[in-house]
């Protein structure tokens, strides 16, 4: 009998949720056939049994958390007997498939258990949030759960302690003593309510959207967003490109985009300014020595994902559009692991790429700071020149950098828009590749 295990998706990756069983008991499996579906924070990806045979056992329900290295199914070769009740392999109800580890025993143990009546599973973050902010077993079933299968989730508690809180306003005790934890806790305006009628379609929203949305919320009532706009003749840029472009693609068999440009000139300002690639960690900041640069990117569900590239300044431009293609192709297949998501210092979001000349983003957190391109277009612009000043055709762009003022002010920020914009004003039209 063979234990199909919890896949390691990435190094910071410490269990996955199971989506959907692709596979019920008793089916053949092929060797590298998906078995199941599973998804981390933000990415999905198929199991794939490394073993031919038949699923004996499915060891978990599907919306549950396992931990990375726990079996999850148990597979028989096709003349081997299938076993009722494997010894050697853990059963759903099994304590030790999510038994936390010692100094969240005393959690599980206490007033707040794992998982409730109802059969609402709570992690051990919710758990410690709800025993240190007080809040009941019965409080917590009463949280309708934005995660998988209607999970409570870490932003859904400190959602529900700020309406609470908010409600409290006569007890001095709860302005007198604010906690040094999220800032999702600050309070907020309640969301008001909606009214639904036969004209209205309802859609719930998929568990990307719901992360998409926690973020964003985040996002804003974490920093305070300040945007600087410049405009940047990228002309230059543009002939190069369209000079290059057949040869690029016919000797790297990849296509030559803007993003990789783009990328290297933000690389370059960040390199003038590194206070801009830092993140916050209460009154302390944290400067990254390490160059990691994201690109949002547009799912074909409608979703945005925020690929990101390791040590980008040690690409050079061919690196850099091989590593820019490859993440947004695998990004729309689906094929991303988290690991490719996670740890980006600094983000550019192509909005242009939808027609927009300009936007006003918002902060990948726990980045500082986030650059928008817009739409290149030909616009006319004043050229100077030695004999003097002359209307003529150019390609213009409009570049938007959104930064967290509690660390970036204006000088920062509007100096390293500006910097990127020179590296771009400044391209070399003989510039080999």
């Amino acid at each position: 009998m063979f234990q199909l295990i919890m896949p390691k998706m990435g190094e910071s990756v410490a269990e996955a949720t199971i989506l959907k069983w692709l596979k019920n008991e008793g089916d053949t499996i092929a060797l590298d056939e998906a078995v199941l579906e599973i998804a981390t924070d933000k990415v999905d990806s198929e199991v794939p049994s490394p073993k031919a045979g038949v699923l004996s056992k499915k060891l978990f329900a599907e919306g549950t958390v396992v931990k990375v290295g726990e079996a999850i199914a148990l597979i028989a070769a096709e003349n081997e007997q299938p076993t009722s009740a494997p010894v050697a392999a853990p059963s759903v109800n099994a304590p030790t498939v999510t038994a936390p580890p010692a100094p969240l025993a005393s959690v599980a143990n206490g007033q707040l258990p794992r998982s409730s009546d109802s059969g609402k599973f709570y992690s051990p973050l919710v758990r410690n949030i709800a025993q240190q902010e007080g809040v009941s077993l019965a409080e917590l079933e009463s949280i309708v759960g934005s995660g998988a299968n209607n999970r409570v989730t870490k932003q859904d508690l400190l959602l529900h302690i700020s309406n609470k809180s908010k409600g409290e306003s006569t007890a001095p005790e709860v302005v007198a003593t604010p906690k040094p934890a999220p800032v999702a806790i600050t309070a907020t305006p309640s969301a008001p309510s909606i009214s639904v009628n036969g004209n209205n379609e309802i859609i719930e929203m998929d568990r990307m959207r719901k992360l998409i949305a926690d973020h964003m919320v985040m996002s804003k009532q974490t920093s305070p967003h300040v945007t600087s706009f410049v405009e940047a003749d990228v002309t230059n840029i543009v002939r190069w490109r369209e000079k290059v472009k057949g040869g690029f693609e016919k000797r790297e068999k990849e296509k030559l985009t803007f993003t990789p440009i783009f990328i290297e000139a933000v690389i370059k300002a960040i390199k003038d300014f590194p206070n801009i690639n830092c993140s916050v960690d209460g009154n302390k900041i944290i400067l990254k020595k390490d160059i990691n640069v994201g690109m949002a990117a547009a799912l074909p569900s409608g979703n945005l994902i925020v690929p990101v590239i390791k040590n980008a300044d040690r690409y050079n431009l061919v690196g850099l559009t091989k590593a820019v293609n490859d993440l947004a192709n695998r990004a729309r297949q689906g094929k991303l692991q988290p690991d490719e998501i996670q740890g980006g210092t600094y983000t550019i979001s192509n909005v242009g790429t939808f027609g927009n000349v300009m936007g006003t983003p918002i902060i990948n957190q726990p980045q500082v700071a986030i650059l928008a391109v817009g739409a290149i277009r030909k616009k006319p612009a004043v050229i100077e020149t030695p004999e003097g000043d002359l209307i003529g055709i150019r390609h213009m762009m409009f570049l938007s950098h959104s930064y967290d003022h509690r660390v970036v002010d204006g000088a920062l920020g509007g100096s390293f828009v500006r910097r990127v914009a020179d590296y771009l004003e400044q391209w070399d039209l003989s510039r080999e590749f």
